[in-house]
């Protein structure tokens, strides 16, 4: 590792003794539920026809288009007397194709999102364009920002009923959406960007492959700590939700992990439970309190997954560890070292095998679950996203401003391997041989 690169890491691991910054906003308690989803696709016909929609456009993924899950979906519309529009998005979903969309929809349009995070929130912008004309140009204006805060005055929800085919995003249920601007991707988020409905059925996760199960476990793990461990605030009743969801997604994700090591598929008993764990993750009960800037993990996996072009889960992986490493070393600008050491303490009791240090057992169990966690990268490739990162997020910006672009570099490295030779057992985490041994 360079010389300078060192003495980066050298200086966000010291610099520690500093007083805690005024907490800039808090996630209000004006907090309104979802609708409970709808389970199983043969409930739709009923729902469409309390909805009083008069026109169906469904968006999917090209991979299900011709699944059961989407052919069970359309036939269920056509049942109420509608025949839907079918699009598979098979190109650019950036924001010239949402409103290529959006132009043929009629302003009250049903959209059917079928498909992942992607196409959920591409549904999601499409119909929002729709029904409000003004809605692009708050995506459009001029900024530099990665977080999107859009205004009430747009609703309190979109006309979208979502079918997720992957386990972890909880866009379903979520108020937010990603999408692609100038060569990056920015986080909007709004009541308006929540479904109207959301629709669970075994038969849109049954040919989802194993390793993205686990995948999926853990986004919705990392989304449920996050903010917890993120914020010092102590909020007793958000904090006994969290660790209670933590703990039986820990124990979902070690079922998942046993059934992979003995090449069994997942059931769909199993695979509802992990989707009704991530939407509780995501619908806001337990960050009420918290502030939103709270999170600095997600914004700097965020931006090295787009610069390497990888899954976001695989960057997000790699630098969790490190980040709670130099938080229980002192590093208070990265969370709460107390509340890690109770939430690990939590957690154990669901999986009392991990080890008691809080970095090291993170780093076991995504062994444990096989997650693929590596990510290589050159000094150039490092640099790059660390100038996306302060660009987006930090630099003075509410969620990493105490940062330095030293800090995230240095971060950055210590998170990722060299883009060509051996690995690197700072990145890689200790590994001991009961480790290994009780890796399903």
């Amino acid at each position: 590792m360079p010389t300078e690169t060192t003495a980066a890491a050298t200086r966000t691991r010291h610099r520690t003794a500093r007083p805690a910054k005024v907490r800039k906003g808090v996630i209000r308690p004006e907090f309104v539920p979802p609708a409970p989803p709808l389970r199983g696709i043969d409930q739709l016909a009923g729902w469409l026809r309390k909805d009083g929609t008069r026109a169906v456009t469904v968006v999917t993924d090209p991979a299900v288009a011709e699944q059961p899950v989407t052919t069970g979906i359309l036939a269920q519309v056509e049942a109420v007397g509608i025949t839907p529009a079918l699009v598979a998005l098979d190109g650019p979903t950036g924001l010239d194709a949402v409103a290529e969309s959006a132009a043929l929809l009629a302003p009250d349009e049903l959209v059917v999102g079928i498909g992942g995070g992607t196409t959920l929130d591409f549904a999601k912008l499409a119909a929002l364009s729709a029904r409000h004309p003004d809605f692009p140009r708050y995506l459009t204006a001029p900024q530099r920002s990665g977080f999107l805060v859009l205004p009430a005055a747009l609703g309190s929800s979109a006309r979208v009923l979502a079918v997720p085919t992957t386990l972890g995003t909880g866009s379903e249920l979520g108020t937010v959406a990603c999408f692609e601007r100038d060569g990056g991707k920015l986080l909007a988020t709004g009541p308006c960007l929540r479904p109207i409905a959301a629709l669970w059925a075994p038969e849109a996760t049954e040919t989802l492959p194993g390793e993205l199960i686990a995948d999926g476990v853990l986004e919705a793990l990392f989304r449920t700590v996050s903010p917890y461990a993120g914020d010092p605030t102590e909020l007793p009743e958000q904090d006994a939700e969290v660790e209670s969801l933590a703990a039986r997604l820990v124990v979902a994700g070690y079922e998942v992990a046993a059934l992979r090591a003995e090449h069994r598929p997942v059931p769909a008993e199993l695979r509802l439970r992990i989707a009704e764990l991530s939407g509780e993750s995501q619908i806001g009960r337990i960050n009420i309190g918290r502030s939103p800037y709270a999170v600095k993990c997600w914004a700097m996996a965020n931006e090295l997954s787009t610069t390497l072009n990888l899954a976001k889960m695989r960057t997000v992986s790699a630098l969790w560890p490190v980040l709670w490493r130099h938080t229980l070393a002192g590093d208070t600008r990265l969370g709460s070292p107390a509340r890690i050491h109770r939430l690990w303490t939590s957690l154990r009791t669901a999986a009392p095998w991990l080890s008691d240090d809080p970095a090291a057992g993170l780093l076991q169990l995504m062994r444990d679950w096989r997650v693929d966690r590596e990510v290589r990268a050159d000094t150039g490739l490092i640099d790059r996203a660390t100038t996306r990162i302060m660009r987006g997020w930090g630099a003075g910006l509410p969620i990493l401003d105490e940062l330095s672009a030293a800090d995230v570099r240095a971060l950055l490295t210590e998170a990722t391997e060299p883009a060509s030779g051996a690995p690197s057992p700072v990145a890689r985490g200790p590994q001991t041989r009961t480790d290994a041994a009780r890796r399903p």
